[in-house]
């Protein structure tokens, strides 16, 4: 006896609607900036293994047996090659594992606030940040911040600055979601103080 599949589930409600794998919107793949936090796991080869490597700042790394190998603008696979690639000179075929602890991102995806926030910084931007997702990460606005005055401050493909006007206190304060865009890679929210 052969039991037939159902497009229905019990209770008689139509089926989620399906997703076309092709429609479905891919995220780039995460590239690893400076001052991110590295662990590189090579299998079977714990001395040559680092839990906690910092990029530096001119966006190189050191590991044993690899003194200066560039991290930054790679993704976490490519650089893992890369150090198969060098370790091969030493490890007969080494298998490598980039894993990013923690991160900030390259410089030009980063979601900078500065002016008149809480904790003003510079955010790895993530697929679907919204302003929202910044305040929080920003501990909200001072008490001297003039929050419906802030800008984005946004550069176009084509090199060119775009002004967006946002509410931020009608956003955090009142819940004004009209206010609540999406951030793009390389944003800066810029939050006046007030006059008095």
């Amino acid at each position: 006896m052969t039991v037939a599949a159902c497009d229905r589930p019990l209770g008689g409600t139509a089926p989620p609607p399906r997703i076309d794998p092709a429609e479905a919107k891919v995220p780039d793949n995460y590239i690893i900036g400076s001052g991110d936090q590295l662990s590189i796991f090579v299998y079977r080869n714990p001395d040559l293994s680092e839990g906690g490597v910092a990029v530096r700042p001119d966006g190189k790394i050191s590991t044993p047996l690899i003194e200066d190998i560039q991290a930054a603008g790679k993704t976490p696979t490519q650089l893992a090659r890369e150090i198969e690639q060098r370790l091969s000179k030493y490890v007969q075929e080494p298998n490598v594992t980039v894993i990013v602890r923690s991160f900030i991102g390259p410089y030009d995806r980063q979601v900078k606030v500065i002016g008149e926030a809480t904790d003003p910084m510079a955010i790895a931007y993530r697929d679907h940040m919204t302003l929202l997702d910044v305040m929080i990460a920003t501990k909200g606005l001072t008490k001297y911040a003039a929050g419906n005055r802030a800008v984005v401050v946004r550069t176009e493909p084509d090199g060119t600055q775009k002004i967006i006007h946002v509410r931020l206190s009608d956003l955090v304060k009142y819940g004004d979601i009209d206010q609540n865009i999406e951030m793009a890679p390389g944003d800066t929210l810029i939050i006046p103080q007030s006059w008095f």
